[in-house]
């Protein structure tokens, strides 16, 4: 069987659903809809929408076509194995920055697939360069409208920008950002910034040509490079120093306010990491405009605070919580597990949930540790970069852990219980002799991690 048909090879069909009353089946390969073969999801969606498409399959080496009786728009019960119904391009830039070079080698093979799948980037909101998209194909995917696509920017900068992704098609993003944007398309842009490269006088041009694009492109988030300590073969880059992200940061705040004047919101952002190496206080709430750059690290902070200081205020959680509380006869103890950007922040946290505990005289004893990612170097901060080996090691070495050890779920693999080295959830618990407990992104699942987890 060939790629392209494992891609579009169906894996479920609801019961009573259009396309099973029809008789399409599991196992079934997706030929064409209404005549017209289908490229990928969004050919596939676009012409799925239509009322009673005919929907042609391939069975045991046999084209059969199926008429479905439904109506326009409505969801004709298919699934698939692969829900892009193509190949995922890979990336074919090579970015003087990028984390996957740094990386050891022997882990995991999908470790190192570089993805840079326009069509991803609207499914699952992964960040893109769109180097390997060529305008054709661009102006097909943008006639089906998709929105958000989030797009690496990096600089506005051609000639560098071709320097930095190290692939001769890159300095064209102003005309593909175009295509894009005039299409309707709302768009969030993202810039690592790199001291010396795109930082700095580069880093204002890049502002100054953000700032005058259409109102749907909506934010561009800046974050520092990430540098770990397998670079020996690599272009030597410079980590961002206390001095540096301050003027990094000052630089950005002068453009939030004036776009603030200029489109009513800040649009533009400095991950939390930055204000953290620089020194500074994070942002308040306001400032984030419904927080659009999360998974970057932009505000997260910011909301967690937000949300654990509702979860521990607001009179129907607060009642909940204290039901709970009442029935605990246990006292509350372990460890709470971070990256060292987040230390500070995550251990006054703690302790607000701590101070809520004492309230309803419950003994409070949850500790805050730092681990130093001597995986990747100490250039690497992050919670989610933290391996599972770096955790049993250092908090191995720590002493009473309190029987509960809470990491975050960005240390897992989506959807399982698996650290990034492989070392799974169960085994670090069993060697740290305490359970590991996996807490969720939001406030409320922090408070009742700790209080109940």
């Amino acid at each position: 069987m060939s790629r392209c048909s494992r891609d579009k090879m169906i894996s479920a069909v609801k019961f009573g659903s259009p396309a099973g009353k029809a008789g399409i089946r599991r196992g079934d390969i997706l030929v064409s809809v209404d005549g017209k073969p289908v490229t990928d999801v969004f050919d596939y969606r676009f012409f799925i929408a239509d009322e009673d498409p005919v929907v042609t399959v391939e069975r045991n080496g046999t084209e059969l076509a199926f008429a479905v009786r439904k109506a326009e728009y409505e969801d004709p019960g298919i699934e698939f194995f692969n829900p892009l119904l193509a190949e995922e391009l890979s990336c074919a830039n090579k970015c003087v920055f990028c984390f996957i070079d740094q990386m050891p080698e022997g882990m995991r093979d999908t470790l190192y697939f570089k993805d840079d799948d326009l069509r991803l980037s609207f499914l699952t909101g992964n960040y893109v360069t769109l180097t390997n998209c060529p305008v054709a194909e661009l102006k097909r995917l943008a006639g089906y409208h998709i929105s958000p696509v989030n797009v690496s920017i990096h600089t506005m900068n051609p000639e560098l920008r071709v320097r930095m992704l190290g692939h001769k098609g890159a300095g064209n993003i102003g005309e593909k950002l175009k295509i894009l944007l005039d299409a309707g398309i709302t768009v969030n842009g993202q810039i690592v910034l790199v001291p010396g490269w795109n930082d700095g006088p580069e880093l204002k041009y890049t502002l100054d040509r953000l700032l005058e694009l259409p109102d749907n492109f909506e934010s561009v988030s800046v974050v520092p490079v990430g540098l770990t300590k397998y670079r020996d073969k690599l272009t030597k880059l410079e980590p961002f120093t206390k001095e540096s992200a301050l003027e990094a940061v000052r630089l950005i705040e002068d453009y939030r306010a004036m776009a603030r004047i200029m489109k009513g919101r800040s649009f533009v952002y400095a991950s939390d990491e930055f204000y953290i190496l620089a020194g500074l206080p994070l942002p308040d709430e306001s400032s984030y405009d419904g927080f659009p750059a999360l998974e970057d690290g932009v505000g997260m902070l910011t909301l967690l605070e937000k949300e654990i200081d509702e979860c521990l205020s607001d009179p129907e959680s607060v009642k909940m919580l204290e039901g709970k509380l009442k029935l605990r006869r246990k006292n509350i103890t372990g460890t709470v597990a971070t990256g060292e950007i987040a230390f500070e922040k995550l251990r006054e946290l703690v302790g607000k949930v701590g101070d809520f505990a004492g309230k309803y005289g419950k003994s409070f004893d949850i500790g805050t540790i730092a681990v130093k990612n001597d995986f990747f170097g100490p250039g690497v901060t992050v919670s989610g970069l933290i391996t599972g080996k770096d955790l049993v090691e250092q908090l191995g070495e720590a002493g009473d852990l309190g029987g509960r050890v809470f990491v975050t779920v960005n240390m897992l693999r989506a959807g399982e219980d698996v650290f990034l080295d492989d070392v799974t959830v169960k085994e670090a618990g069993k060697k740290l002799g305490a359970r590991v407990v996996a807490v969720g992104k939001t406030g409320r699942e922090f408070c009742e991690a700790l209080l109940f987890g």
